[in-house]
């Protein structure tokens, strides 16, 4: 592991919060050291059994270091423990969510809004989705929800449980919501709000929000762009793809919106958010709780929130890396986007060029997920040799991903294949999210085309 700053900064750091409550009378906890010793003792033991998360070699899922000051922040919270569902049981911590949420609408163009933190990018988009029923079951919208075949499975669920139909609308060959089938679906006139996915989870592709945008004026609908992943993005949107750069340039003008700070912002899970581009959209969580809003005639952030307690630890952490590394476009912050998207456009190079993969047909990645198909001659030998070089890559301490994708997405077999097989593959998948994936791209190279070679016996 790499030198960690953080219990040092965090030593000292918790003396001058001690020092802030010196007056108060001073008392014995119950802390039986040795015990504890013991029992983290094991505890570090057992978080041994884990992939490297925190490395570069680590390049599987969709899992981003926090940063070191994001972790100590969090620490020192925790002292305290607050409660950010009233002012009455944080504070502090409300006041720095309050800050902390304005700095992520401010990448999207919006001084005026209403949004919080949450627990989830799932509790976050049920809230989005959860208002949008609301105002289907008050005004003239219908209550159908559509989405993307690519869209996060969650919307589905969410809205079987919010009792709102949902139907799936058609990807194209990028992954993105195709606009055919989409305005199929609103020919029918009874489609409330459509989801918009800007980064799918599975390839990283950004729906055409633009083009939705368009169909809306005809239409009439509600916008709610999942951006849990790629949110950050629009930071750096002018390096993206022309179609991409688009949809991130008209996300100012969707109704909600939802992106994770606990993926690429550099936080802790959980910590998700929510915005909504109309404020008076907060009377759908009015409510009264005469236990915990009362010291305060400020916004109580439970007032606006369908959770309760929610850990206002992690308001602190992100307001922290944001004062550490603020969300603007040529900031440190972007830089590190800048460099796990270099390192995606670089590894996808790589594989165009290696006789042994099908890469993706329509082109390098969006963001930095990056996914390609080993060559075989079925659709199932080719499903089997992802898994032998997934195995092989991690024995190598090369961590990958493995997804299912339709064989129509990446390029036809070599001249002399068997014929085009129908379905789904299952590919090999990597999420180069971390700054320092573009330094280790020789290396990240190395293991999986040893990992190749030992198992396609080439």
């Amino acid at each position: 592991m790499p030198h960690d700053p953080v219990p040092g900064l965090l030593s000292r750091a918790t003396e001058l919060l001690e020092s802030e409550f010196a007056a108060l009378p001073a008392f014995a906890e119950p802390v039986n050291a040795a015990a504890m010793e013991k029992v983290l003792d094991t505890v570090a033991h057992r978080l041994a059994d884990n992939y490297p998360y925190f490395h570069p070699l680590y390049a599987g899922q969709m899992l981003k270091p926090p940063h070191p000051v994001a972790r100590a922040a969090y620490a020192l919270a925790m002292t305290i423990n607050p409660n950010n569902h009233s002012r009455d049981g944080g504070r502090a911590s409300s006041a720095m969510e309050i800050e902390a949420v304005a700095g992520i609408a401010a990448m999207f163009g919006w001084t005026e809004f209403l949004g919080h933190l949450t627990s989830s990018g799932t509790l976050a988009n049920l809230e989005a989705l959860w208002v949008a029923g609301q105002l289907a079951q008050t005004g003239d919208l219908a209550k159908r929800i559509v989405g993307s075949q690519q869209a996060h499975f969650t919307h589905k669920r969410i809205s079987s449980v919010l009792k709102l139909e949902y139907a799936s609308v058609e990807a194209d060959s990028r992954g993105r919501m195709c606009m055919e089938a989409l305005e199929s679906e609103l020919r029918k006139g009874d489609v409330g709000a459509v989801v918009v996915t800007l980064g799918t989870t599975a390839i990283g592709a950004v729906d055409p929000l633009d083009q939705i945008l368009a169909l809306r004026q005809r239409y009439g609908f509600r916008i709610h762009v999942d951006a849990a992943y790629g949110g950050y993005f629009g930071l750096i949107s002018g390096a993206l793809d022309e179609p991409a750069r688009k949809a991130f340039a008209s996300i100012g003008q969707a109704d909600s919106i939802v992106i994770d700070p606990h993926k690429h912002g550099l936080q802790p899970y959980g910590c998700g958010c929510v915005l909504f581009r109309d404020p008076a959209v907060g009377r759908f969580y009015k409510h009264d709780s005469p236990y915990t809003y009362f010291t305060s005639k400020q916004l109580h952030l439970g007032e606006i929130s369908l959770e309760c307690s929610r850990a206002g630890a992690a308001a602190v952490a992100l307001w922290a890396t944001q004062q550490l590394l603020p969300l603007v476009p040529e900031g440190e912050f972007a830089r590190g986007l800048q460099q796990g998207r270099a390192a995606a456009l670089d590894l996808d190079r790589r594989l165009r060029g290696d006789g042994r993969v099908q890469p993706f047909a329509a082109g390098p990645p969006e963001l930095d997920i990056v996914v390609w198909k080993l060559k075989a001659e079925t659709a199932e030998r080719s499903s089997q040799r992802s898994r032998e070089v997934f195995a092989a890559c991690a024995a190598r301490d090369l961590h990958l991903a493995l997804v299912q994708l339709p064989l129509s997405w990446f390029a036809q077999p070599a001249a002399g294949a068997a014929g085009a097989d129908a379905g789904l593959a299952t590919c090999l998948r990597s999420v180069l999210m971390k700054p320092e994936h573009e330094a280790w791209l020789d290396r990240i190279w190395e293991r999986f085309t040893a990992a190749c070679a030992g198992t396609m016996g080439e």
